[in-house]
């Protein structure tokens, strides 16, 4: 396991340093610059500009001091916000997106199982046609579809909660609604078959010819193994759900970090750019590790041999 942790973590920072590399040049090749459309003639001082954020040295040269502020941590101040650094953004947006997404992930899990496990125990009932229409619906309704509809009825129309910012729990509500509804639906439907699956096995038939409550069966036998097809695809859903905070934040006007990149992207602003986008490829690839490190604690019939395989 130590072996396989360490190989790993290697894989972890080839990855970063290949999204980042890739991040730096694709910025590059992008024509002008991120002073362009400053209203100012004086050519002096957008040389001084360029100067002092390094715009004007070779490539090479950008790209070594790119390397060093990933190193070092050190992101530098922001090209349209010369009082901010990309450090303080990173802190002051990264946990509204975190607390966004966090509360996203459990609403997902929690609502998605419940909902699996209650169709599949009903299975070709009332309960579980109802389930999975509401499956479908969040899997074909896109987030930002979702989030118009429910600023329209939720707060607009019925006036029950607010439609912007994030300085309540009631805020938490859309938001975190739009940003779940898919991601459960998708663990509903995976639990839901993974649970038909289970309750066919003969462990189970044992468990319930000894007598077993009915919860005891589900709960403590078929659930945990229910769940593998579940654990084995989080790190596509924390993917999802990282990437959609981006447009869920600016459709309801989140202070986290999806504003400051959009805002990034639509000024130019490279060290913006670049840090958020380092930052949150280097959270997700330690996510989708922990990830593949939890299926390997959960399952039991998987073995890490020495070369890091798994059987």
């Amino acid at each position: 396991m130590v072996t396989y942790i360490l190989k790993r973590l290697v894989y972890m920072i080839v990855t970063v340093f290949i999204i980042a590399t890739l991040t730096f040049f694709l910025m590059n090749l992008i024509p002008g610059s991120p002073f362009n459309e400053e209203r100012t003639t004086n050519a002096a001082v957008q040389q001084n500009l360029e100067e002092h954020y390094h715009l004007n040295e070779p490539l090479a040269v950008q790209y070594i001091l790119y390397l060093k502020s990933i190193i070092t941590l050190d992101f530098g101040p922001s090209i349209k916000q010369p009082t901010e650094t990309v450090n303080s953004l990173l802190g002051r947006g990264f946990p509204i997106s975190a607390e966004l997404g966090i509360w996203t992930v459990l609403i997902a899990l929690v609502s998605g199982v419940a909902l699996g496990v209650f169709a599949a125990l009903k299975h070709n009932h009332l309960i579980d046609y109802m389930a999975m229409t509401i499956a479908v619906l969040g899997i074909s309704i896109p987030n930002f579809v979702l989030a118009t509809m429910l600023i329209q009825q939720l707060a607009v129309q019925l006036e029950w909660l607010p439609a912007a910012t994030w300085s309540s729990p009631a805020h938490m509500v859309l938001p975190v609604l739009a940003l779940a509804t898919g991601p459960m639906a998708i663990i509903a439907r995976l639990t839901r078959s993974s649970m038909l699956e289970t309750l066919t096995h003969d462990y189970i038939k044992t468990a319930r010819a000894k007598g077993l409550s009915p919860y005891k069966v589900v709960v403590k036998h078929a659930l945990k193994n229910a769940l593998m097809p579940v654990v084995t695809i989080m790190g596509t859903l924390l993917a999802g759900i990282l990437t959609g905070t981006f447009v869920i934040e600016k459709i309801f006007a989140i202070p986290g970090m999806g504003k400051y990149f959009v805002e990034g992207i639509n000024q130019r602003d490279y060290p913006v750019i670049m840090g958020t986008t380092v930052f949150y490829s280097a959270f997700l690839v330690f996510m989708l590790f922990l990830v593949d490190i939890a299926y390997g604690f959960l399952d039991p019939r998987i073995k890490l041999h020495k070369e890091g395989g798994s059987s």
